[in-house]
């Protein structure tokens, strides 16, 4: 096999290698930022919860104020009643004081409603709190798992990256660029393998004369329909 057709092959093979430690990465750190969100989230809750407690608080003391203001008017009004001198004004007095107390009456259900849901909202939130707190203590223990995986996958990656300069060092810089050029695009599939005649990169099959120099591998041959690099596996030369 040409030499420099082997190295582009090997080359292959490493950058497949460092490639793959990507999604071991990724979900090593899968399991920290799962929790992280679910952190976000939980505290996302409690600041809504919180904010809705204010609101209703506020709804709740200005009915406590109309309530405060109507038990004044109502004061107000038995005081006028001893000052009464119709007919007309009775039953205008007595018309008054039966809507102020309508309007009482539904202050009061009103504060009732509105303590039932900040008491509701309260509990919502210590509980959220609770699960933060519970969270968070995990949290130490999830990274620093994550962080021992990661040493592990960290370690073995640089020891591919070490062997990719050894043979980086080893090849010409034009079959270097060339291999570079179509990494661009193909990506994994810089380098693939002939089966059955055909390109495993774009699944094409290849005339006869150009599968005959894939199997030589005297020089480097590249598919005439997608322009990968090709070879056969050492059990079909």
């Amino acid at each position: 096999m040409n030499k420099h057709l082997k190295q582009l092959i090997d080359l292959s093979q490493v950058d497949k290698e460092i490639d793959a430690f990507e999604p071991q990465i990724e979900e090593a750190n899968y399991k920290f930022e799962a929790a992280q969100a679910k952190k976000q989230s939980i505290s996302s809750d409690i600041e809504n919860l919180t904010n809705e407690i204010k609101e209703e608080e506020v709804k709740k003391s200005k009915n406590e104020l109309h309530l405060a203001e109507l038990s004044t008017k109502l004061e107000e009004n038995s005081k006028k009643s001893s000052e009464i001198k119709t007919e007309r004004e009775m039953k205008s007095l007595q018309l008054e004081e039966e809507i102020a107390k309508e309007q009482v009456t539904f202050a009061n259900e009103e504060i009732a409603r509105l303590e039932k849901i900040i008491e509701s909202k309260k509990e919502q939130a210590e509980a959220a709190k609770a699960s933060l707190v519970e969270l968070e203590a995990n949290l130490e223990a999830v990274k620093a798992e994550v962080d021992k995986k990661l040493e592990v996958i960290n370690a073995a990656r640089q020891e591919v990256f070490i062997k990719k300069e050894k043979l980086l060092g080893t090849m010409n810089q034009k079959g270097l660029t060339f291999y570079q050029k179509i990494r661009r695009w193909a990506k994994n599939s810089t380098v693939v393998t002939v089966e059955d005649q055909a390109c495993m990169g774009c699944h094409m099959v290849i005339n006869d004369k150009i599968y005959a120099d894939v199997i030589k591998a005297e020089e480097i041959t590249t598919c005439p329909h997608c322009g990968r690099i090709l070879h056969v596996e050492a059990t079909q030369e």
